[in-house]
């Protein structure tokens, strides 16, 4: 089994995404979008993007700890992850991304149940 992506909708209502690995875990958050198509093309740009390592910033938050951003061509950040514990945490979790950011599967959350 492979990851997928949830689209949501923020309070403010805005647009965002999230890839989840197979084990349901996020591992890549995406910036707010100001309309669906917008978050759409955000996930087009995940898929392309996520296997090729360049796209990968590696950074570490103010208090140390790792985590990455998956940029797209442009060098504009499609999406971040968590604050990992180690650097090979971090590592694990760009393999993840890698792996499962192509996939075609797509969560739509924005859609309230009745």
């Amino acid at each position: 089994m492979s990851g997928w992506y949830e689209i949501s909708k923020s309070s403010s209502g805005q647009f965002r995404f999230v890839l989840k690995a197979a084990n349901a875990e996020t591992i890549l958050t995406s910036e707010l979008y100001t309309t669906r198509s917008g978050a759409d093309g955000g996930i087009a740009s995940v898929q392309k993007n996520s296997p090729l390592a360049e796209r990968y910033e590696l950074k570490n938050t103010k208090d140390g700890h790792p985590y990455f951003n998956l940029k797209a061509a442009n060098h504009e950040v499609i999406g971040s992850s968590e604050a990992y514990s180690s650097d090979a945490a971090r590592d694990k979790g760009i393999a993840s991304v890698k792996a499962n950011g192509p996939t075609t599967v797509i969560k739509d959350k924005t859609v309230a149940a009745l």
